[in-house]
């Protein structure tokens, strides 16, 4: 299966290459192979690399850099990476304190709680980027039938540790930030500390699945908060 991008130049020194296509395992395994093309072929001429879900956003040392690549770039052969088989299990717990538009967003879906929750959490989601905030995972996999815009009027802050419904995506607040998506529980685990090297454990490609806890493991694991399980 063919998927072959084109290059956009945005300006004398940034550019991005970009698919015609929805997101989805096949083109981010393309994206991971691009990012790691750069990485290692050409670090001496980019000076920043960033991916989205459709589109990979590059930063030139020089604007001769980036002519030589528009001119060349399909000439190169790019090894798709293979994508983690791994899932890290979250542990979630949804409703009450923690997801306060748990049961306003059960409601506009015509859903019971316990429904939306099984179906958030029964989903294996795939990280394709971090973006807006410092290790906010945007997960791909959301249900069809929890789709939802995001709010009209955005919060003025929101929880570290939020798990959150926005459009067709969820995601995580991993620090206290204003915010437009509707918030449906909290997970005790840190999802970005600077001490750290690397300061997030989940890298683009991983898998995330969500598991629910009740509000008495919650509070213990907020008192120590632990590292995500992998299986």
């Amino acid at each position: 299966m063919e998927l072959n991008a084109h290059y956009i130049v945005i300006s004398p020194t940034a550019g991005e290459l970009k698919w015609d296509a929805k997101p989805d395992d096949f083109l981010l395994s393309k994206q991971l192979g691009w990012m790691e093309f750069l990485e290692k072929e050409l670090k001496e001429h980019v000076l920043e690399a960033r991916q989205g879900f459709t589109a990979v956003s590059i930063i030139w040392r020089t604007p001769e850099a980036q002519s030589t690549f528009q001119k060349q770039f399909q000439k190169f052969k790019i090894k798709p990476k293979t994508l983690s088989s791994q899932i890290w299990e979250i542990p979630v717990c949804y409703g009450l304190d923690y997801g306060p538009d748990l049961g306003s967003l059960a409601v506009s879906h015509r859903i019971r709680v316990n429904q939306l929750i099984e179906l958030h959490s029964s989903t294996v989601y795939r990280l394709h980027f971090f973006g807006f905030l410092p290790g906010f995972p945007y997960l791909n996999g959301l249900p069809e039938q929890l789709h939802t815009p995001r709010k009209s009027v955005p919060d003025r802050s929101v929880e570290p540790g939020s798990v959150a419904i926005g459009g067709r995506q969820t995601g995580i607040y991993p620090q206290a930030s204003p915010g437009g998506w509707h918030i449906i529980g909290q997970t005790p685990v840190e999802l970005f500390d600077v001490k750290k090297s690397p300061p997030v454990w989940a890298s683009p490609g991983d898998q995330l699945k969500f598991e629910p806890i009740d509000s008495g493991q919650m509070e213990k694991m907020l008192a120590s908060p632990p590292y995500p399980r992998k299986r």
